[in-house]
């Protein structure tokens, strides 16, 4: 299994223009993937910087017809035309998809400071070897506070997941909305985490999750012990960060670790302020 994981910024560039072709472009560039995870994806949203309020949803879904889209917004607000200005992640999957959450992640008051609403989309996906959960997220970059209570969230969805899959609800013959459908406690989560390798939050998201729960892990660090993340963003003369660090992850479940292969974060283009990330698991 190939996935892909990358904040496109609404598709512009390091050199500030918005292409979203360029993007699709790079991404096929990287490869065959079996999921493509990407953040930051705009629909009709105007006033973004260098956007033309433009339907990405329906511009990546064209681009990659062999994949089911799966999005959720994060931002829903109206557009000043009458309909709605949308802001979110985008999962795209060349694998069966089964059920789908859409999770919003807590913003607690922290005045002063910037904030928009953040979510997680969370798709369950037939794999080769077994049901998956796959989610996408794109964490608060202002707000400690907030990106805090957004890692607790993740950490309290692996621990229902995984109390669902070990206890199952009934289903109920007579209303198909009361089907049991699989939701299994493996699982890989990606995204912009907006935190650097060591920081709080890190550490925190990979705390044990107590007994039956397998915990989350960060791929890079499981392949490459000791050894510094490449950088994810300040690459490309963009005009944000004004230095190369890592905040774009992936992390799996514990009983996932056995097949992790490779974690790469390709350099070479300048489609996003942010750099992708490609996670190879063995089937």
């Amino acid at each position: 299994m190939r996935l892909l994981s990358w904040n496109i910024q609404w598709g512009r560039g390091a050199d500030g223009r918005v292409e979203p072709a360029r993007t699709v472009a790079a991404i096929r560039a990287a490869g065959e993937f079996d999921l493509i995870c990407l953040q930051e994806v705009a629909c009709n949203f105007e006033g973004l910087p260098g956007g033309s309020g433009g339907d990405e949803v329906a511009l990546f879904a064209a681009a990659f017809p062999g994949y089911t889209p799966v999005f959720g917004a994060g931002m829903d607000v109206p557009d000043g035309r009458g309909g709605r200005a949308l802001f979110g992640n985008l999962l795209l999957s060349r694998l069966p998809v089964g059920q789908v959450f859409r999770h919003m992640l807590p913003a607690p008051a922290d005045p002063g400071l910037p904030a928009m609403q953040r979510v997680c989309v969370e798709a369950v996906v037939s794999a080769p070897g077994g049901p998956l959960r796959i989610l996408t997220t794109h964490l608060e970059y202002y707000s400690a506070r907030q990106r805090g209570a957004q890692v607790d969230a993740l950490r309290a969805l692996q621990a229902e997941a995984a109390g669902q899959a070990r206890l199952p609800a009934a289903g109920k013959d007579s209303n198909p909305t009361f089907a049991a459908w699989p939701r299994p406690a493996s699982a890989i989560v990606c995204g912009d985490f907006n935190c650097e390798p060591g920081s709080v939050e890190y550490v925190r998201m990979q705390m044990p999750l107590g007994d039956d729960v397998p915990a989350w892990r960060d791929a890079w660090s499981l392949l490459n012990p000791g050894v510094p993340h490449p950088p994810s963003v300040g690459l490309h003369g963009a005009d944000w960060p004004d230095r190369a660090y890592c905040c774009d992850f992936f992390f799996v479940t514990e009983d996932l670790v056995p097949r992790v292969r490779s974690v790469q974060v390709p350099a070479d283009t300048p489609a996003s302020d942010h750099q992708p990330v490609v996670l190879e698991l063995s089937d």
